[in-house]
């Protein structure tokens, strides 16, 4: 598939998420397989002020292609501006989060609540893309609340203004992300738009990201919480639905090697006083299904050094 002229390879692509989907953690999954990576939301605001935190989560490597840069605001021309700014990066997609539920995204007027005016999105859409010479994404849930899922009215507003692609994600703010996602919702949206649409939501095996391709004709599954401590799931899915292959299981041996090499990557990043604060999540999910995973995921949430993580992986029965 193509998202405006750039090609997409593969199945499966990783979810932005606010702290995990940092330029480590994106190189990991491209490294078994993700098609096409998104990074942390920037705030629009904290570029065209000058935010110099906002600015690191624009950086970009050449081991993580393609990749979007995720911008959230509800100001089109802020918007517009921001988009510029992300451009001195090179990323090869501009994303616009339409779907944060978070309340202190969604409670100041951005991410979800943007759904509660189409017309805004398509104005948002319409100045990033009069902005930019990259593709527009945008990201969107099914609605604000179950008396509003208008999904499928903000996509056509949003394909309409210029968008190249939609995700969509099967639950509305209100709920979250609990219960089971509506992946019919998905199915609607794919059939109301000529553009690509990415699927989203409660995919976190191959066999339910083939499933979902199945049921709603989406043309690219996204993975959030599927791939945390789980980089394989996109090597997985990329050999069931591409090869017919089914998955092996990867033993505590390769766990530990991969989420050595991940936290690796974030102490160079980041500097290891930072990158261990944010590790201890990351091992706590790497350790799931070990055998006395409890006991250690209780020494992940002390990490210090990066010595403190090797000698926790001694402890790891293989």
């Amino acid at each position: 598939m193509k998202i405006g002229n750039v090609e997409i390879n593969g199945y499966a692509c990783l979810a932005p998420m606010a702290g995990v989907t940092d330029r480590a953690f994106r190189e990991l999954c491209v490294s078994f397989g993700a098609a096409y990576v998104i990074g942390e939301m920037v705030s629009s605001k904290g570029l065209v002020y000058k935010s110099e935190k906002s600015r690191e989560l624009l950086v970009l490597s050449g081991d993580e292609r393609p990749a979007a840069v995720q911008l959230f605001g509800n100001e089109p021309e802020t918007m517009a501006d921001a988009a510029r700014i992300a451009m001195e990066y090179k990323p090869d997609i501009i994303d616009i989060n339409m779907g944060c539920p978070a309340p202190k995204i969604a409670m100041n007027g951005c991410g979800s609540a943007l759904m509660k005016d189409p017309e805004l999105c398509g104005r948002i859409v319409s100045a990033v893309r009069d902005a930019v010479d990259v593709p527009v994404t945008v990201k969107i849930r099914k609605g604000w609340d179950k008396n509003s899922v208008n999904a499928v009215e903000v996509a056509q507003i949003c394909e309409a203004s210029g968008a190249d692609a939609i995700a969509v994600h099967g639950r509305t703010r209100e709920q979250q992300y609990m219960p089971s996602a509506d992946w019919d919702i998905i199915r609607q949206v794919k059939r109301a738009v000529k553009v690509p649409v990415i699927g989203n939501g409660d995919v976190t095996s191959p066999e339910l990201a083939a499933k979902m391709m199945e049921q709603t004709g989406c043309d690219l599954v996204m993975i959030g919480r599927g791939a945390l401590g789980n980089p394989w799931i996109f090597r997985e899915i990329s050999m069931l639905i591409g090869h017919d292959r089914p998955s092996m299981p990867v033993s505590a041996a390769e766990k530990i090697t991969v989420l050595l090499r991940h936290t690796a990557k974030m102490c160079e990043y980041k500097g290891e006083s930072v990158a261990m604060r944010e590790a201890r999540k990351h091992t706590a999910w790497y350790l799931k299904g070990i055998k006395g995973a409890a006991a250690l995921r209780k020494r992940a949430v002390e990490l210090e050094t990066y010595e403190d993580l090797i000698e926790l992986c001694k402890d790891v029965p293989m």
